[in-house]
């Protein structure tokens, strides 16, 4: 009977636990045991089985020294790359090794900061253990009820084969953890802030729009209430120093990650920006909704999300800011635009102006627009801005087209691209492609994006190009489309067209639905789509399965001895050793054969041979003087009616028919 993979653990964990006893004094091993079970107990056991228990039990051990003294809120961090002589164990990774009192996000966090690093996670360990120390952080026992939870990583990641680089990424990850920490702790007090900052809405009303303050208000509200994940606040005081627009922190009012680090309390980031971005501080909106410069280091990697709330002095004027930094959670995300303060005004607003006829197609079409519109971009996006894109979304359709949208962020930071192509154009290719088209049009220094394919014949791409603070470039947007779609184009499209062009609507579309997936990937490699339209022509006109059509050609750029001769066939495909003796009793010799099986929708596949020849007839050979000559030669001594002999050079050499050879014969 087969062992299952849990018992199977189980057997070598015991062989773990054995290895562990034996490295360690009497006195130890009883706490030792504890911790090697713990270290593993949730394991998978595809990953444990494929590792020596010898190297298990040193990576535990190897943990269980980092965790015997940590005083109090201490980060413990060991980045090394381990080897039998010097810590009795070995790896072909690198090892991140970590303790650290237990709280969310530690994981995602470590991971995110090793990726950044440039390096792949092979292998993770993350038990969360109860420990008992004494004042001094001296473990005394582990798995004690009741004791404090730390957590302990263990990680192994590409091979750092420089020890600076080890030493990089471990304070690298005590700086996150650090962030986690500090985030964590004060998690609480912003939330209380933000509940009396709405509470302070209510007390003393700014001089804003009554509908704008409503809003604000219970958007708010529902941050603090589980839909956004707070890491850092702060204070700031807006005012003018030497005639410049400035933006001082409040002493003290740092939280999470916002906390004082000694750093100067102007806001260098502010400074950066253009005067007339940075008179926007003045303006009597209540809320900035944005996305901060730096990406978050806690949870998840994307850009922080910024909540601003502006101050008012008595006369009305804005004299600062209270900043929240975090991430909008995932029920943000999942939550339709109508059930998200703020969002659900603007998105009303923008459906009651495009004058749609209630419950008509535009009108649920244009709700679904703005149902699926990125979420991070309907927080930041102004009202008039929704409107005109997401009514140019409509107008566009189902219409297999290229467009772009894009809408530059206020403060000159970033600038967010939507690009709609047709789905068929879909992949990493183009994906590539659009991305450094757009960061070479707009000078951007990198590139975020996400992707949303549905039912629709349209794929949607959205691109954050993040540029340089006080660097604004204003390419013509219709240019860029332009060289979009350039980009992007298909095969088949050119197909599309040249067979249009070619027999007109009426018999070009319907040939396009038949060959549009007809020609194989090696076939549309080696030749442009207008050349496959007499491809097309010749297998339309094929009489039947024994039939053949053919091209004597002379390839571009080829060399003056040599030409390209095509073979079209339905049916079972050619054999190369019934055609090389008769092209070579036809004066050329085959240097190369490109085989391509054609399946048209609705009929049997058809075989396309370019075949490759070389001759000897000199460099004034001009192969249209002979192609049909040549051409019927080979069709009557394929089919049988002409005899497969060296007589047949005359093709080339005397340009004689086959009717002239046979009687020469």
């Amino acid at each position: 009977m087969a062992t299952s993979p849990d018992d199977a653990k189980a057997v070598h964990l015991e062989a773990t636990v054995a290895c562990a006893r034996r490295e360690v004094a009497d006195a130890d091993a009883p706490d030792v045991e504890r911790f090697v079970r713990a270290y593993y107990a949730h394991g998978a056991p595809a990953d444990l089985l494929g590792r020596k228990d010898i190297d298990l039990a040193g990576a535990a051990l190897a943990h269980w020294q980092l965790a015997r003294v940590r005083p109090p809120g201490e980060i413990k961090v060991h980045v090394y790359t381990p080897n039998l002589e010097e810590h009795g164990w070995e790896s072909t990774h690198t090892v991140v090794q970590t303790v650290v009192d237990d709280m969310p996000f530690l994981v995602d966090s470590v991971s995110m900061e090793v990726t950044r690093h440039g390096s792949a996670i092979h292998f993770v360990v993350r038990p969360i253990m109860t420990m008992r120390r004494d004042e001094d952080g001296k473990l005394l026992e582990v798995k004690v009820p009741d004791a404090p939870a730390e957590s302990l990583i263990h990680m192994e990641i590409d091979r750092q084969a420089n020890p600076a680089a080890c030493e990089e990424l471990a304070a690298d990850v005590c700086r996150v953890l650090a962030d986690v920490r500090a985030s964590v702790e004060d998690w609480p007090a912003m939330r209380e802030s933000v509940q009396e900052i709405a509470g302070a809405l209510d007390a003393a009303p700014p001089p804003v729009d009554p509908a704008d303050l409503a809003e604000a208000r219970d958007f708010l509200r529902w941050i603090h209430d589980g839909h956004f994940t707070f890491l850092g606040y702060r204070e700031y005081r807006v005012l003018t120093e030497d005639g410049e627009d400035a933006l001082k922190a409040v002493p003290g009012s740092g939280l999470g990650i916002l906390r004082e680090k000694g750093e100067s309390p102007v806001s260098h980031s502010f400074a950066k920006l253009s005067p007339e971005v940075r008179r926007l501080a003045y303006e009597k909106n209540l809320l900035i909704l944005t996305k901060a410069n730096s990406r978050a280091t806690v949870h998840r990697p994307s850009y922080l999300d910024y909540v601003g709330v502006k101050r008012f002095d008595p006369e009305g004027n804005v004299v600062g800011e209270q900043r929240f930094l975090g991430l909008y959670t995932h029920t943000a995300y999942s939550a339709s635009p109508w059930e998200i303060p703020v969002l659900r005004r603007k998105a009303q607003r923008v459906v009651d102006g495009s004058g749609l006829p209630l419950g008509s197609h535009d009108h649920k079409a244009l709700v679904e627009i703005i149902e699926t519109y990125p979420r991070d971009e309907l927080f930041q996006i102004s009202e008039d801005e929704l409107a005109s894109i997401a009514i140019g979304i409509l107008h566009l359709g189902e219409r297999q087209r290229v467009r772009l949208f894009a809408r530059r962020d206020a403060f000159g930071r970033f600038v967010s691209c939507l690009v709609y192509l047709p789905r068929d154009r879909f992949d990493s290719t183009n994906i590539r492609r659009i991305r450094e088209i757009l960061q070479g049009a707009y000078g951007g220094v990198s590139v975020d994006y996400t992707t949303r394919v549905s039912e629709s014949v349209l794929a949607r791409l959205h691109f954050v190009i993040y540029t340089e603070p006080g660097r604004t470039l204003e390419p013509d947007r219709a240019e860029i489309e332009t060289r979009l779609a350039a980009a992007t184009r298909a095969w088949t499209d050119d197909l599309h067209d040249a067979l249009v062009a070619q027999f007109g609507e009426d018999r070009g579309g319907p040939l396009h639905q038949r060959y549009r997936d007809a020609f194989p990937h090696a076939y549309r490699e080696d030749f442009p789509a207008r050349q496959a339209v007499l491809d097309v022509s010749r297998i339309e006109n094929l009489a039947s399965d024994d039939d053949l059509a053919m091209s004597l050609y002379l390839p571009h750029a080829s060399d003056v001895d040599h030409l390209a001769f095509k073979v079209v066939r339905s049916g079972a495909p050619i054999m190369l050793s019934d055609v090389l003796p008769l092209l070579e009793n036809m004066g050329v010799k085959v240097t190369d054969e490109r085989p391509y099986e054609v399946r048209p929708e609705g009929r049997s596949p058809v075989w396309i041979y370019d075949f490759g020849l070389r001759h000897d007839e000199g460099g004034e050979f001009q192969a249209d003087r002979v192609r049909e000559t040549f051409q019927d030669a080979f069709a009557r001594v394929w089919r049988g009616e002409a005899e497969n002999d060296g007589f047949n050079r005359l093709v080339l050499s005397a340009q004689l028919t086959s009717r002239e050879i046979t009687i020469l014969r």
